[in-house]
């Protein structure tokens, strides 16, 4: 049976919570999925995005927290606001607020865009 979107909503945030973003990405993301981070840099395919975040997790030493915030759905597009308290590598401390507009179809996120919060 196949899942409604609160479902993979709901099971996707979860998994970033637990720190699992790359896998997220493997798991809900078409492989034509495109996305848009708030300074302009622009993914084509889910392997561009697993790339992106693979260089990005791996600068994190440690995860102090991630938290969300809010979540909704809205047709067949979803909104989650996340905090992410993180060390990294270098030392410094990244703690941000984001919003996460996902555009779905068949299951799977075809549109993502980054929104700072």
């Amino acid at each position: 049976m196949e899942k409604n979107l609160n479902e993979l909503f709901a099971a996707k945030n979860e998994m970033v919570k637990q720190g699992q973003i790359i896998e997220a990405c493997e798991k809900y993301f078409a492989t034509n999925a495109k996305t848009i981070d708030f300074d302009g840099t622009i993914t084509h395919t889910r392997a561009e995005l697993v790339e992106k975040m693979k260089g990005f997790t791996g600068a994190i030493k440690n995860v102090n927290g991630i938290t969300i915030q809010h979540a909704v759905i809205n047709g067949n597009v979803s909104f989650a606001e996340f905090t992410f308290d993180f060390l990294m590598a270098d030392g410094s401390n990244i703690l941000w607020h984001e919003i996460l507009r996902s555009v779905w179809e068949n299951g799977e996120i075809v549109e993502e865009e980054y929104f700072k919060g």
